[in-house]
């Protein structure tokens, strides 16, 4: 039904009905007495016609549903390659701010820490106040931290920019997550079911951690200040990506009823156990990654004998980059197919992960970590997708952002306790144990996960269901 603007119809008169005769002038604003005729019959003098109003000012012009769909996906894809910049230059830092190898897991996790606050306090807020009003938020959260990292350079303002990054990835995240797969229904309604969303939005999260630490792997090896250059480097790339993220359409409808609001996390009845294991994959799928990310360049300095910051890069980026290349060449298998293939991709990478330390050589473990993080990619894929299959109509978002405060401490947690591991045990037992214990959970995981079908599309419980 076309909706009449308030003050279209001025102007305009209804014909009489055909039974009705004409009704007596009646004085009004619009129709008063002429003055040379006091006594006679009242006759009608034409109001003088208002003036037009004042042109509006030209809206402001967005881009297509699809061509949003591409500036979301890479904002998403920068904002995640800036939080694992720094894996090539911890040891910059270490030399610059004089700490040692658990320092550096701390001021990796502080961005964990960062990341789950946003994840858990403001994750659900974009199916009430919209797609856009979150992720442009994240970019300029992403913007200060850079700006922080650059002016604040001793170790107390490194900790603050990772947090301050951490909180630019919470509020990403799982809102990008969701606005790709609502910008690409809009520009494909007749492709309900495709996998393409799933499949970019998981592959912009890992590619993006991909590309990092090889951006600033090249800059810490070949061009001056790496520790400033990389940083101007990713701050003038999220500000030409919040330039393309206010052009793209927003897709909530933002006329919801006060009353009726979204619930932050609500799953539909059974679906409790398999959030739980969907949220078991994405921790232990980030463990090793997260391990590489923040020790990688101190076992390949210490074990390895390898020098080169180009070559920590290198390693992270084979991990994700293989996470990312696994979920798009493996990501339209079957669920159950999926969830097999990473529970044996995984721990065959983890135990050669920890040859490659008993037996140095660095091309084991470069195909190591590129197996790791196949497998690591497949069960993180795997756990959005358990984790979305449960979520109420409503409460996506929510259900996301709760996944990801479950799966994110697993980037953070394992590396401090390893690097504490450290401190008693030689590199080589406390990887064997590390793997074993990560292989262990990550195929109980996979085995309740497989055992629990996604329920149905029915009644959504009553009340918010509280995580696993």
């Amino acid at each position: 039904m076309a909706l009449i603007l308030a003050g279209e119809e001025d102007g305009k008169h209804r014909p009489l009905p055909p039974e009705e005769g004409p009704l007596p002038a009646v004085p009004t604003p619009l129709s008063r007495p002429t003055a040379d005729a006091p006594d006679g019959p009242s006759r009608r003098v034409p109001a003088p016609t208002p003036a037009d109003p004042p042109p509006r000012a030209p809206a402001r012009r967005r881009a297509s549903h699809a061509t949003g769909f591409w500036f979301v996906a890479v904002a998403f894809t920068v904002l995640m390659a800036f939080g694992t910049a720094p894996t090539p230059l911890w040891p910059l830092y270490e030399a610059r701010d004089h700490f040692g190898a658990t320092t550096v897991t701390v001021a990796y996790a502080s961005m964990v820490v960062g990341a789950a606050g946003a994840f858990l306090g403001l994750g659900h807020l974009s199916d009430r106040v919209g797609r856009r009003r979150i992720i442009v938020p994240a970019l300029l959260v992403g913007i200060v931290a850079s700006v922080v990292l650059i002016v604040w350079r001793d170790l107390p303002g490194l900790i603050a920019g990772r947090i301050l990054n951490g909180v630019g990835l919470g509020l990403m995240a799982s809102t990008a997550t969701t606005y790709l797969h609502d910008l690409y229904h809009e520009a494909r309604p007749d492709r309900r079911d495709s996998v393409l969303p799933g499949i970019v939005a998981t592959a912009a999260n890992l590619g993006g951690l991909a590309s990092g630490p090889l951006i600033a792997g090249a800059a810490a090896e070949w061009l001056p200040t790496p520790l400033i250059t990389t940083q101007a480097i990713f701050t003038l790339a999220m500000a030409v990506c919040l330039a393309l993220v206010l052009c793209t359409p927003e897709t909530v409808d933002l006329e919801l009823p006060a009353a009726d609001p979204p619930s932050r996390f609500v799953l539909c009845p059974g679906g409790r156990r398999t959030f739980g294991a969907a949220g078991a994959l994405g921790a232990f799928a980030f463990a090793i990654l997260g391990l590489i990310s923040s020790l990688g360049a101190s076992v390949l300095h210490g074990t390895l004998h390898t020098d080169s910051h180009l070559v920590v890069g290198l390693a992270a980026f084979l991990m994700f980059g293989c996470a990312a290349a696994a979920q798009l060449v493996l990501g339209r298998l079957p669920l159950p197919r999926l969830l097999t293939v990473g529970a044996v991709v995984f721990p065959v990478g983890l135990a050669l992960c920890a040859l490659a330390l008993h037996h140095p050589a660095l091309w084991l473990y470069l195909v190591a970590v590129s197996l790791s993080g196949a497998g690591s990619g497949l069960l993180f894929k795997a756990g959005v997708e358990r984790a979305g299959s449960v979520a109420g109509p409503a409460s996506r978002a929510g259900v996301l952002a709760v996944f990801f405060v479950v799966a994110y401490p697993g980037m953070g947690l394992p590396s401090v306790l390893f690097s504490i591991a450290l401190r008693h045990f030689a590199v080589q037992t406390a990887m064997i144990g590390f793997a074993a214990v990560l292989s262990c959970g990550a195929v109980v995981s996979v085995a309740v996960a497989l055992r629990d079908r996604a329920p149905g599309p029915g009644t959504l419980s009553a009340q918010p269901a509280s995580p696993s």
